[in-house]
């Protein structure tokens, strides 16, 4: 095990990087500034690039002509470590227990990118050079959005052209299996208000003559779905793109199943869509989630009120084909219609973020792949991701290139939950990986220079 690693980890743990926390912003500045440093102090062309927001760190090794160029895109930022009391130890004190570093952001993404890192400043101290042209891109933002990075994408879109961006900011599906993912699902966020009296009023009073926002609330919710599972909204699996054959083989023999998924969500018992496997539902089925929920008296004892007004967060979790914003619409559309006219329906649009799917057997697929299979010894599995990320759809977008995600987390990591975790085992795949796919991806050819 080299110790300098390890230390180098420890040390950017330690920030605390909290993005969405404005007494944190010196604390993330100070961050992006060491981790430049570190880069630097491998011999690359480095800067931190302002935004308005939280700096991106980029990097760069000295570009020549004929050769692929590789951008590789991480995140130094974390998210919020509340609750804090159910750490248990400090979260930016990082503690090492059994060949696992417990730390806010050890999976997500510190210790995943800084692997990368790493591995290419051992690649350049034992060889003097890469064997592509290189382009690191780390945010100050992902945990909020990623806010500046497409302006930022857009407005360096010629010092950014690249043939392919690598991002290990997901998982493996078990502990040593190599794993590459090739879709992710998608995400609309909605809220809904519901209001009825002006004020709130005594139940016994006024009820039975004045609707009470949180039945109507509750009813509205409960429409969502239908006895099998499935989301009821008219039109909602329309634009599905059904799964292939060759996926639901290379998922049915992937050693992550239903009896994992109940012990790491502790769940009496699964549930979803009819019809479906678990993976199925996870990585390739739509889904509507109710967040929150909130109205009337939430004290301790009871308070007999009508409440005026209750509301609801949702969001939806969306596959190939699938558009946020029609799916916002439709849900609005149904729900409206439902509403009765004894309150009001506010129905506001959040956030949304499209899915997003590859090809896998691509030539850069299987450089991955290859890369993958060297470092770890084992069959790779292929396999889409329940979560999203954004911003892989803006690098297609904005550059035209597509993402490899080659995740380093196993699937009890406690991203954004205390006790987040990553084991150095895997942090020394990772710099193992990064120096085997700088070599796979080498022999891809690369984008015209007048493409660029």
């Amino acid at each position: 095990m080299n110790q300098a690693h390890v230390e180098d980890l420890t040390r950017f743990l330690r920030f605390p990087s909290v993005s969405t926390d404005p007494e944190r912003r010196q604390d993330v500045r100070a961050c992006a500034q060491w981790l430049a440093g570190k880069l630097a102090a491998q011999g690359l062309q480095t800067r931190c690039e302002e935004t308005g927001g939280h700096p991106i760190v980029v990097a760069r090794n000295e570009h020549r002509a004929g050769r692929p160029t590789v951008m590789i895109y991480g995140h130094y930022d974390v998210q919020p470590v509340d609750p804090v009391a159910l750490w248990d130890s400090p979260p930016f004190e990082p503690r090492i227990e059994n060949g696992i570093v417990f730390a806010r952001g050890a999976a997500d993404n510190k210790g995943q990118i800084l692997a990368h890192v790493l591995g290419v400043g051992e690649t350049l101290a034992e060889k003097g050079g890469l064997p592509v042209n290189l382009i690191f891109v780390i945010e100050g933002e992902e945990e909020v959005g990623s806010t500046h990075l497409e302006s930022f994408l857009t407005a360096h879109r010629d010092e950014l052209r690249c043939d392919v961006v690598a991002v290990s900011d997901t998982g493996m599906v078990a502990p040593g299996v190599p794993t590459l993912t090739y879709g992710l699902r998608g995400i609309a966020a909605m809220e809904l208000k519901v209001t009825g009296p002006a004020t709130d009023l005594h139940s016994g009073i006024f009820g039975g003559a004045v609707a009470n926002p949180l039945t109507v609330l509750s009813r509205l919710l409960a429409s969502l779905h239908d006895a099998q599972g499935r989301v009821a909204v008219p039109g909602f699996y329309e634009d599905v793109a059904p799964l292939a054959d060759w996926e639901r083989e290379a998922w049915r023999t992937l050693p992550f199943g239903d009896a994992e998924i109940q012990r790491l969500t502790g769940v009496p018992a699964l549930h979803g869509e009819a019809g479906f496997t678990s993976l199925e539902r996870l990585w390739a089925r739509p889904t509507a989630e109710i967040n929150g929920v909130g109205g009337g008296f939430q004290g301790q004892g009871s308070k007999t009120v009508i409440p005026r007004e209750a509301f609801a967060k949702l969001t939806f979790r969306l596959v190939p084909n699938q558009d946020p914003q029609k799916i916002l619409a439709s849900v609005g559309a149904f729900l409206r219609a439902q509403c009765p006219p004894s309150v009001r329906l506010e129905v506001l649009d959040g956030h949304c973020g499209e899915p997003y799917a590859a090809d896998p057997h691509s030539a850069h697929g299987k450089a991955a792949q290859g890369a993958l299979k060297s470092t770890f010894g084992r069959p790779v599995a292929l396999i889409r991701e329940g979560g999203s990320i954004p911003i892989v759809n803006t690098f297609r977008r904005v550059l035209g290139v597509e993402t490899l995600l080659l995740g380093l987390a196993l699937p009890d990591c406690r991203a954004h939950a205390p006790n987040e975790n990553f084991p150095l085992e895997n942090f020394f795949a990772g710099i193992r990986l990064n120096r085997a796919l700088l070599e796979e991806l080498a022999a891809c050819s690369p984008q015209t220079d007048s493409a660029r």
